[in-house]
């Protein structure tokens, strides 16, 4: 079966540093936009980064900005996102979505253009 699949959540201290994977299982990721998105309790799902596959194009929220990498092997198949200096506020659930062939830039994609998600990962940032 065709999916996103993350990994790499867990239990971080303030300051910290995790790397999520987002595996396209069953499907290469040519002409795919990849985006990691975030959701933390009470709060409206929050696109964090993004990268168009086939130029290397990516985007991040100034919330994220300088703290946040994303990253891609076509090779493995492989969207990763390098969270460093992590804060409690980035506690969330973390969901990697795609869209094969989407139109519009990284910077203009919003969470309804992206068609396939994964199940998510738990990234807790606490003492």
């Amino acid at each position: 079966q065709s999916q996103f699949v993350e990994s790499g959540g867990g239990l971080v201290q303030p300051g910290g540093s995790l790397r999520l994977s987002c595996l396209a299982s069953g499907f290469s990721l040519e002409h795919y936009t990849v985006g990691w998105f975030r959701q933390a309790p009470g709060k409206e799902r929050e696109k964090v980064s993004c990268i168009s596959i086939d130029n290397d194009n990516t985007n991040y929220p100034d919330s994220v900005k300088g703290r946040f990498t994303i990253s891609r092997d076509i090779a493995k198949k492989t969207v990763y996102l390098q969270m460093n200096n992590l804060k409690p506020d980035d506690t969330a659930i973390y969901y990697c979505a795609g869209e094969w062939l989407l139109r519009k830039g990284c910077g203009f994609s919003e969470a309804a253009d992206f068609s396939s998600w994964g199940q998510g990962t738990q990234v807790t940032v606490s003492t």
